[in-house]
């Protein structure tokens, strides 16, 4: 097994259902751009009325019709926000606990450890979440997923990854490995996968090959790591 072979994300996610929700961080090929990209996918009807509604820079979920909001305590909330030199995303509340804790000086791994997996037994979905912190004419990324210890939720583990940025290499992380009842939940380190210099190019490649009947939104953002300006693309299959 080669522990360095690194993927196109289009071809982990064509022949998945249900991978969930994924966040992907790294760096262009050309050493240029930093990127992070995050999308939500559901099975539910309450889990499918959603989009992603981006102001001043921060990512939100929000209903696409109000009338049919069942339960909006797991599925609303900020994906993404800023704070100073750093980019925090997540698929979940925990969003603000970073953001809460970025700006009392306290670090990523200390608002997570006040955290777990979410309450939707008997799925016990993960909690992922991801930080890129620029600094230096370069950053560097953090990534975490907080898992159930067993099927019965009993306990909390905590995975935390720190990585280097390389050009053309990110990491990968989902909820889940695949569909199923209960949700297997996602295994191992996060997947390397290429990460191109066009965001169009990189943008089409995951929305094209997640899943037509469960795929629900999309965000990519390309940050010029000597400037700071990005340029995003969203993509709600909910118009």
């Amino acid at each position: 097994m080669n522990i360095y072979k690194i993927d196109e994300i289009g071809a982990l996610l064509k022949d998945n259902t249900y991978p969930g929700r994924g966040i992907v961080i790294g760096k262009s090929e050309d050493g240029k751009k930093a990127v992070f990209a995050y999308f939500i996918m559901g099975r539910s009807e309450n889990s499918r009325n959603r989009v992603f509604k981006e102001d001043d820079g921060n990512v939100f979920t929000e209903p696409f019709d109000f009338s049919k909001v069942e339960d909006p305590s797991l599925i609303i909330y900020a994906a993404v926000r800023n704070h100073e030199n750093k980019m925090v995303v997540t698929n979940g509340d925990q969003t603000d606990t970073i953001y809460e804790f970025l700006k009392e000086g306290k670090c990523f791994k200390q608002a997570l450890k006040t955290r777990e997996f979410e309450p939707d037994f008997p799925n016990f979905t993960p909690r992922i979440s991801g930080m890129l912190t620029f600094g230096e004419n370069d950053f560097k990324y953090q990534m975490s997923i907080l898992k159930s210890a067993d099927e019965k939720g009993t306990a909390c583990n905590r995975y935390f990854y720190e990585y280097a940025p390389l050009n053309g290499l990110g990491h990968f992380i989902h909820t889940y490995v695949c569909d199923g009842n209960p949700i297997p939940t996602f295994q191992g380190e996060p997947e390397r996968v290429k990460i191109p210099n066009n965001i169009d190019d990189f943008t089409n490649e995951i929305w094209t090959n997640l899943n037509e009947n469960n795929k629900i939104s999309l965000y990519v953002r390309y940050v010029d790591i000597e400037s700071g300006v990005y340029e995003n693309r969203m993509i709600n299959k909910n118009q």
